[in-house]
């Protein structure tokens, strides 16, 4: 927020009969399961990541596949499986906000932000991982990140690259996916 680069934070919202749900988690969520259900707690982004405290999903905008905007650069955008791109607007919405780099964190390594990773290098962005920021992380995958150019940096290394002039002109964006 502080250099001025747009953000996205990606979500999940699973419907309580488990009409959306991926085939992996299915059968929990239709005995019962009350994961990342609208409404519910664990389906609210932190506090800590909104711009305002007082802010709540809309859930209706967001499974309807549109972004809901939080902030004058920052959306929230739901996305149906493991990866920010699959079937989403995501790659519309930057491609019209110009970037061509985004940075990546978030939970559960292994799942999520990797596919994520692996479906903006086949778009061509630049990609940062933001180290300390993503849950599930091992030696391994990190070097197969680096193999396929992916900048590997913790926080305070990806903040101080984001505000070096080099990195972020006027017509190159950064990008913020979880």
């Amino acid at each position: 927020r502080e250099v001025g680069l747009p953000i996205v934070h990606v979500i999940r919202l699973y419907s309580k009969d488990g009409s959306n749900v991926d085939l992996c988690r299915r059968k929990a969520i239709e005995n019962g399961r009350q994961l990342v259900i609208p409404g519910s707690d664990g389906a609210e982004l932190m506090d800590v990541l909104k711009p305002s405290p007082h802010i709540r999903l809309d859930s209706k905008l967001l499974l309807s596949g549109n972004l809901q905007q939080i902030g004058s650069l920052e959306w929230i955008m739901y996305k149906p499986r493991w990866g920010a791109f699959y079937n989403t607007k995501l790659e519309r919405h930057l491609q019209n906000l110009d970037v061509n780099t985004v940075v990546v964190c978030g939970c559960n390594f292994p799942n999520c932000p990797r596919t994520t990773i692996y479906e903006a290098s086949e778009r061509d962005y630049r990609i940062v991982l933001a180290t300390d920021a993503t849950s599930v992380l091992y030696d391994r995958a990190l070097q197969e990140l680096k193999n396929i150019d992916v900048l590997v940096m913790n926080t305070d290394e990806c903040i101080a690259w984001l505000g070096a002039p080099s990195h972020s002109p006027s017509h190159s964006r950064i990008q913020d996916i979880q």
